[in-house]
């Protein structure tokens, strides 16, 4: 069972995310707080598998609060939830280490099944907002000092691979490759995880930007 914290200033949308998730054998939820500070005090007491987090929340943002979280508890895994102004938050809060992103209105199937993919180690991105990704990718490796991989790790990727790097670095999804290459989801979670594996990199961000930065050519 994945235990799940939601965090959000809202009451409503608090209560509504818990019965809903509550009611799925698959979930439960172990706490609903309304900003950052109570997050972090929620996280000691019941180490949650999965953090549902707004990114705008009064005494500490999400932004801020996903930085210490994931300073502090690195295996804990957080969606932000968010609108489409956000922008800059959810850049932040990714390159701090959130596993990805959601728009609020997201269906209570989606949410299921994005909470079930970080929780498994991958990441889950809106579709929706899939450009904009690509751009935060593009930012980010811009503004970072270079990320450096052995030749010898490089030399490790075959051709299949390289498609699969090719596509996350555009900032798509494991569902949208799956659809592009005609593999399954399952397929693509384990090319990811591989790929990280070979090149020692942290998560799907770490490989998008090495591979703008690097230019590679897929």
């Amino acid at each position: 069972m994945i235990k799940v914290l939601i965090a959000d200033d809202q009451e409503l949308i608090r209560q509504s995310l818990k019965i809903v998730l509550n009611s799925r054998s698959e979930f439960t939820v172990t706490d609903a707080v309304s900003n950052g500070i109570e997050v972090i005090q929620s996280i000691r007491r019941e180490m949650p598998d999965v953090v549902l987090m707004d990114i705008r929340m009064p005494k500490m943002d999400g932004v801020q609060c996903t930085k210490i979280v994931k300073e502090g508890y690195p295996e804990v895994k957080i969606i932000i939830l968010t609108t489409f102004d956000d922008d800059e938050y959810v850049y932040n809060a990714l390159r701090f280490g959130a596993s990805g992103y959601l728009l609020k209105g997201v269906s209570m199937d989606g949410l299921a099944e994005a909470i079930m993919t970080v929780y498994q180690g991958q990441a889950m991105i809106n579709p929706d907002i899939a450009t904009k990704v690509l751009r935060f990718f593009s930012k980010m490796a811009s503004d970072n000092s270079p990320i450096h991989i052995d030749p010898g790790q490089v030399g490790e990727i075959t051709n299949n691979e390289w498609k699969i790097i090719d596509e996350v670095a555009k900032g798509r999804s494991n569902k949208e490759i799956s659809e592009l290459l005609k593999l399954s989801e399952g397929t693509v979670r384990n090319y990811i995880s591989s790929i990280l594996d070979k090149l020692d990199l942290r998560d799907r961000t770490q490989l998008a930007i090495w591979a703008i930065q690097s230019h590679q050519k897929f």
